[in-house]
């Protein structure tokens, strides 16, 4: 597993904001399940050229030889949940810089 992360030059990180919400892979990182506070699970199957995997319950890694499967299968994860703007929950790429909006007093 290690050697097909070690093989793979593109990454992607995913982080998973709020209460509950959570991730987890099967099958050697063909299937990714998403909770996300939907009445079901997300379910999402990973193309060939593309890996995920589950490093804690709310970071994804999304790893490949094609930068743009990998980055292409990372906006569909993240178009389940985008990130909201006023608390901040929802599914952020780890590099990205949110600027939050201040709540109504």
């Amino acid at each position: 597993m290690l050697n097909e992360v070690m093989e793979a030059k593109f990454f992607r990180f995913l982080k998973i904001v709020g209460v509950g919400y959570k991730a987890r892979t099967e099958s050697q990182g063909r299937q990714l399940f998403l909770k996300l506070g939907y009445s079901h699970e997300v379910e999402f199957s990973v193309p060939p050229a593309v890996r995920v995997f589950c490093f804690k319950p709310n970071v994804i890694c999304c790893t490949g030889i094609d930068k743009e499967r990998v980055h292409q299968f990372a906006g569909a994860v993240r178009s389940c949940k985008p990130p909201e703007i006023y608390k901040g929950k929802g599914i952020h790429y780890m590099d990205e810089v949110r600027k939050m909006k201040q709540m109504k007093k």
